[in-house]
């Protein structure tokens, strides 16, 4: 196995340019700052992943005027000095038999309108509207949903370098043998390649045989797989903190030709998405390029799932590839082309790229081969 190499680390720069930008961001939406608890945007923000999910109080304020401020617990002071990006915040702390929401307070505007992160727990959003009732908020899936959308040159070379290692994973899946196994074999395989490939975590591993494959939420499960079947193969996690996600359908032995047909179409359809992909384009009208394909050829009552969503310190974030989604495409966002046919109790065929819109056009981060491989 390739051996795993470690990126560059994130400057201080970097994390303050995030944070610049976020205030910038939540200024034009008229928000009087952000409020930002751990998980990924707290990560993307300063680099700071509590060791430990406590359920005390830890809060990244970003505000006009003021420079960031992190509000943590004192015991994890120590902690959050280490983060790659605390040199770009002011830490603050709260200790035992302090009110942590009145500590909050003091960061904030009485009367302020804040974006929150989506994963706050309500306990602590109940103790700052307690402290300050005269604040509102919103969730900044709706605030600023596109806020990590756009990836600047280090992260896209995660996202290339996870992908990469998701192609070798594929690469090696093609050899182990699929006829006589149960679908949950297979996807340990997968799962043990991954890590074996640098992933630090293993977030899926489908494997959709015969009739499984036509479900789009399947789940590798105890049925073996015959000889004959066709097999879904869609799998990603993280590594070096940046998500990887690619899918291919295989074949156990010689394929129909009406299987093959199907293959051709959705091949057809994922690249025609992709030949869509520029910058000033909405993202549901790549939606619309991959379900006309589909539907073209007679299956479009068949295409059950959306075409694709974001990728970058999660497997799904925004943007989404559906209907209804107005907003642009912009140079920098990373995102998955997964169209795909379920017929059902029959078989299915899914195929998937993350790849990256640029000024130019669409850059492909996954390089396997699209046909449909055969396997034994």
């Amino acid at each position: 196995m390739t051996p795993a190499t470690t990126p560059e680390p994130f400057t201080r720069r970097d994390y303050a340019e995030r944070m610049a930008r976020a205030v910038r961001d939540a200024a034009a939406m008229g928000l009087s700052g952000l409020l930002v608890t751990p998980g990924p945007d707290l990560v993307w923000m300063c680099g700071y992943r509590p060791t430990s999910d406590t359920g005390r109080l830890t809060l990244l304020v970003l505000t006009t005027g003021h420079g960031p401020r992190l509000l943590v617990p004192a015991p994890e002071r120590p902690d959050a000095s280490a983060a790659p990006g605390a040199d770009a915040v002011l830490i603050t702390e709260w200790g035992d038999g302090q009110d942590p929401y009145a500590a909050a307070a003091g960061l904030l505007i009485p009367h302020g309108h804040y974006g929150v992160s989506d994963a706050t727990w309500a306990v602590h959003l109940l103790g700052l509207q307690e402290a300050l009732p005269l604040t509102t908020y919103r969730p900044l899936t709706t605030a600023l949903p596109l806020l990590r959308a756009a990836k600047d040159e280090h992260e896209l070379a995660r996202l290339a370098s996870a992908a990469g290692a998701a192609d070798a994973v594929y690469e090696e899946i093609l050899a182990v043998r699929f006829a006589g196994r149960r679908e949950s074999e297979v996807a340990a395989d997968l799962a043990r390649l991954l890590r074996g490939h640098g992933h630090s975590q293993v977030d899926f591993t489908v494997v959709g045989s015969g009739p499984n494959g036509a479900d789009p939420h399947h789940e590798a499960g105890e049925r073996v797989i015959r000889d004959g079947d066709t097999v879904v193969l869609d799998f990603g996690g993280l590594k070096d903190g940046y998500a990887s996600g690619t899918a291919r359908t295989v074949h156990v032995g010689a394929p129909t030709d009406e299987e093959r047909a199907v293959h051709e179409i959705v091949r057809r359809a994922q690249q025609a998405a992709f030949e869509a992909v520029r910058p000033g384009v909405a993202c549901q009208e790549i939606d619309r390029v991959a379900r006309e394909v589909v539907a073209d050829a007679g299956y479009g009552e068949y295409y059950l799932h959306s075409t694709g969503h974001g990728v970058g310190l999660t497997t799904f974030e925004p943007p989404y590839l559906v209907e209804g989604e107005e907003r642009w495409l912009v140079p920098g966002m990373c995102f998955s082309i997964e169209p795909g046919i379920g017929l059902p109790g029959r078989f299915g065929v899914r195929i998937e790229d993350v790849v990256t819109c640029t000024r130019t056009g669409a850059v492909r981060l996954n390089a396997t081969d699209h046909t449909m491989a055969v396997v034994g």
